[in-house]
Order: structure tokens, then sequence, then C-alpha cells
């Protein structure tokens, strides 16, 4: 039997999207569907520049190859993100098509327009619901029997909302695909809904922004005037080299994208395994939407967890792609097991994220992640408490003070060296919390390496930025043995306004002189608090009496918040914020920063 070679064909979107035979498939090694609405607003305003010159010539739109090894499908080996949004594009425009062809006054000034509308709905139909001349009449009568028709399936293991696309697709209006589609919890407006719909949505509004000659026109462009190369294989072998070779979308391949592929390729059962790794996925967007972890820093802090077993010192680490391809390969061998420790890195992360001292240390520089997660690993997920965070956050919290306050970079060996060597004990179930914390103490108090509180105090009563606000607070409640936490909306209040239309009198008020000098404390740290959005909102430029409490009902002050320094300020014996209450707040604040850090 002979093998068939690799068959290019130049193709209109119109027929490449028309299999009537053929269905789409996104194999299980693919990425989910990624692209955003600001693609989309590319492609859109790609079709328009292109419609508007009025061009004879076809439009390319780039390479798409196909994998045609199994019967009845195509395989999208590259190209799945354009014909996603390819055939969304098509179902915003089968829409729009329907609604324009119900409104329109027929008579013989529009004809020609009314006959093109419903060529181009013809089409569409066609595509996505396999229609001929006999049945489309029947589907606008009832809907019903549009439903079930497959174009395009996902096999994808990192696919989350799988369901969405035929929830499109199957939609009578747009209404119902709004009802129907994955709403994702605690988020707002569009951000609770999947790239599918909201690249869907996309599409569908620009379509209602133009008339009936327009509509007419951009249909016209899209489905007979843009071209793809088609690329068909028959060789599975032959594909799979393509897929990881070849990309022509523009957007590279994540190395979980790679990584996903070998392990699925080794899974002995690989249902279980794709049953898994979209548990994998599903907790991995969770705590990506939270700005805490994607999958790509799963694999980065296991390489970590892996390195420090094996007692790898070496700063210059491999790329995580390279380590799990070529390195640690072995790792490859065993999809289950490794799945289970990425889901176990996930777990912790769920687990610790609410945590105060893991919170402030996400204010800090995000490399802390890579030493805090070894050392929790030897736990079991349920079992970590704060009183087991604690003690190595603040360790790390205390290093990465430094980093933050002085001028040295995290890749000096005064950081990175000593915290590569550190995770050797950190993965190490044997070495007590104690002795890790004595290497930390050890450390920062080496005068060799270059350390001297009285330096660092210097340059943190000096310190104008904000990262240090989170961590003077966190000191603040710990010190009061107050609870301590804070929402993603708090906000940085200036105690002196920075601003406002009382700047020049409240400026004068507190016995400063010149703006040189009130620019010099306004920044301070001592001049600096955490605040609720809604009460900074309320009185951010108005004068410390006010910002202490007011009798006005719909002001808040400081005797509102929930924060300890802001709540302690409102019982403040003095009405006024003078320049010397900034420079005793700020010598607190150093002192109570700087203990901190060298544990005096």
């Amino acid at each position: 039997m002979s093998v068939k070679n690799i068959e290019p064909k130049l193709r209109l979107i119109g027929e490449y999207a028309l299999n009537k035979s053929d269905r789409f498939v996104i194999p299980s090694y693919q990425r989910g569907y990624s692209w955003t609405t600001d693609n989309c607003a590319k492609l859109w305003d790609d079709i328009q520049t292109f419609r508007s010159t009025a061009s004879e010539d076809p439009y390319f739109f780039g390479t798409i190859i196909i994998d045609c090894s199994t019967p009845g499908e195509l395989n999208l080996i590259d190209g799945q993100q354009r014909t996603t949004t390819f055939l969304l594009l098509m179902k915003a425009l089968q829409l729009r098509l329907d609604e324009t062809l119900k409104r329109i006054v027929r008579s013989e000034e529009t004809k020609g327009i009314t006959r093109g509308l419903e060529k181009s709905q013809d089409l569409v139909y066609q595509i996505l619901y396999r229609t001929d001349d006999d049945n489309l009449d029947e589907i606008l009568k009832d809907w019903n029997k549009a439903k079930g028709v497959t174009i395009l399936e996902t096999h994808s293991i990192n696919e989350i909302f799988k369901t969405d696309f035929v929830a499109i697709i199957e939609a009578k209006d747009k209404d119902e695909a709004e009802r129907n589609v994955v709403k994702i919890p605690r988020r707002v407006k569009d951000n609770k809904y999947s790239n599918f719909y909201k690249n869907f949505k996309f599409f569908y509004e620009e379509l209602a922004k133009l008339n009936e000659s327009e509509l007419n026109s951009f249909a016209r462009t899209f489905l007979s005037q843009c071209q793809i190369i088609e690329i068909r294989s028959w060789q599975l072998e032959q594909a799979v080299t393509m897929f990881n070779s070849l990309n022509s979308t523009g957007m590279p391949l994540s190395d979980a994208d790679i990584i996903s592929a070998q392990l699925y390729s080794n899974a002995e059962d690989r249902e279980a395994f794709i049953k898994v790794w979209r548990t994998i996925n599903s907790k991995a967007e969770r705590l990506a939407q939270a700005n805490i972890l994607d999958i790509d820093g799963v694999l980065q802090e296991y390489m970590f967890i892996r390195r420090a077993q094996k007692e790898e010192k070496d700063v210059k680490t491999p790329g995580v792609r390279n380590f799990y391809i070529n390195q640690e390969k072995e790792l490859l061998s065993n999809p289950l097991e490794l799945a289970s420790d990425f889901e176990k890195i996930l777990d912790i992360w769920e687990q610790i994220r609410n945590y105060p001292v893991v919170k402030v240390l996400m204010k800090f520089n995000e490399n802390f992640k890579l030493f805090l997660i070894p050392y929790l690993f030897r736990f079991t997920p349920e079992d970590i408490t704060e009183a087991i965070v604690n003690p190595i956050g603040e360790a790390l919290l205390r290093l990465f003070t430094l980093v933050e306050t002085g001028e040295t970079p995290y890749s000096s060996a005064k950081f990175k060296s000593f915290l590569y060597a550190i995770n050797i004990k950190l993965v190490d179930p044997n070495i007590s919390i104690d002795e890790i914390i004595a290497d930390f103490d050890a450390h920062i108090n080496n005068p060799e390496k270059g350390w001297n509180s009285e330096a660092v105090a210097e340059e943190i009563k000096d310190y104008r930025k904000n990262i240090l606000v989170f961590l003077n607070e966190y000191l603040y409640a710990r010190e009061k043995g107050l609870p301590f936490n804070f929402a993603d909306s708090v906000n940085i209040e200036h105690i002196m306004p920075a601003s406002g239309k009382d700047i020049e009198n409240i400026r004068q008020d507190a016995g400063i002189e010149t703006k040189e000098e009130f620019n010099g404390l306004v920044n301070l740290l001592g001049n600096k608090i955490l605040l609720e959005d809604d009460i900074n909102r309320s009185v951010s430029n108005d004068w410390f009496k006010t910002k202490k409490g007011t009798s006005i009902k719909s002001k808040r002050g400081y005797q509102d918040s929930s924060y300890g320094i802001a709540s302690a300020l409102a019982d403040y014996p003095k009405d006024k914020w003078e320049k010397e209450d900034i420079e005793k707040a700020n010598a607190l604040a150093t002192s109570r920063i700087t203990n901190f850090i060298f544990h005096q």
C-alpha cells in the first residue's frame, strides 16, 4: 500500500473550513485555546484593511498543518488557534447574517445585497452545520436541527473549557451562548468568561457596527478572498515531527505543552493521565488567575526541588524544557508519578496562598518561590500550617528585603549562590528548620558578605518605594499581636497627601518650608500605610484630622480601617501630621525592619 506524501494546497477560508465528511480534531498534546481579543482584533483589522483596498487578489493568513492519518479526522498539528478563531468568527457572522436578513427591507434596490448576504449565509451554514439546499430552511425554522453536528472536537488535555466551543456553535443567538458557556467563579465582567466566549463576543460586536452593505462586503472578503496554505500529511510520525519543529502561528509552544505531550506519549494508561493532567491544568488556571503560579511555574519549581535533591549547587540552571527533555528525561518515563508531584505543588500553593507571610513575599522578588516550595514539599499539603510556613517564610523575607533595599541584584553571589546551596538543606527532611534559620542568620550577619545593619538602616530610612510598606505593616501587626492580611485592592495611603487642592496649605501647616523638602518627606516609609480602597478614595487628600475619623456618614476614616497602623493613627494624640511626625514614624519603621532583617 503506497503512502501519500505531504500535500500542500492553497485554500480559501470558505473552502478550508468546509469539510462535510471530516471533522477538525485538536490532538491531546496541543495547548488549550489561548488566543485573546487582542489577537482577534489584529485578525479583524487585517481583514478590514484588506477589504478597504478593494483588491481582487487574495489575502494570505499563513500555513495550517494537518495530520490525516486517522480516517474522518483532520488533526490540527499547527493552526488550531486560527482554525478555532475562524469558526468563532463564522458563528458570529452567522448570527449577524440571520439578524440582517430578517430585518432587511426587500426591494429592487436591495436585491443585490440580499442575494450576497444569502449566499454568504448559505456557505456559513454549510460550514457550521453541514447543511445543503434541502435542510437549510428546516434549520431556520427549527433550531434544534442545527445541534449535534461536530465540526471541531478537542482532545487536548490542556483545555479547561472544553464545552464552550460547542455551546457557542449550537446557540440559537448570543444570549443563549452566554447562558450556556462556563462562568469562572470569583471573576467579574468579561473576565468571568473563557477566551472562546470573549472572542466570539468581540466578533459579534464588531460585526454589529457594519451596515448591510459593509456586512455583505466583509462576509464575501472573509469567505472568498482570504486564504491559507493547507499542508496535509498521512504519516503520524511525520506529523509529530512537524509539530515539534514547526510553528507558524507566532505563539511558541510553552514548556508545559511540550512536556505534557511527552508524558502523554509515555503513559501506559492514557485516559488516567488525561484525567490527572486536566485536574492539574484546572488548579493551575485558578492559581494563575490569582497571579500566584501558572503551569510553567510548577515545572520550574519541581526542577528546583529535583536539582536540590541531587545536591546540585550550580547557579547556571538549565532551561525547563532542556531539564525535562534531556537532563532528566527519566522523569518522563513515569507520567502519573511526575504528574502527582506537580499536583502536590499546586495543592501546597492552594493551602498557603492566603497566609500573611506568603502574601507579603509575593510583593517582593518572585524567585522566593523556588526556595519556599522545596522546603514545604517535605509535607503533605493538608498538614501545612502557618506555624510551619512562617519560620522559612520570614527567613526568605529577610533576605529578599536586603535585595529590595540595596543595590546588589538577586543574581549576585550574596543571594543566588547562598540560596542554591541552602536549597539542598531545604528539601532534606532530616535537617531541622532551626539549623536552616541558623544558616540564614550566619549569612546575613556575616560582615564578609558586605551587610552592615547601620548601612542597611540608612537605605531603609531613605526608602521611597512601596514594597516595604507591606513589610512594615506585617511587622507592626506581629509586634502588636494583631491579625494581618490585605486584599488585592489595598491602597498605599500617604498620611500627608502627596497631592490635592489643599496641598499647599497642608504643607505649610505641617511646618514644611519648601516644595523640595516636602518632596523629600512625602514618599518616605514613615508617611505611608496600607488602607482599604474605599477609605483611601474617601479621605486620601484630606487633612489629617479628617483622615483620623469623621462624623460625616458619607466618609470613612482611619478609625474604620482593619490595618493596624491606620487604626492606631485614629487615636493619635495630635490632629496635625507634621514633619516631625513623619520623621518619627520613619525612624520607627526603619528600626522595625532593620531589627527584623538582622534578628536584633
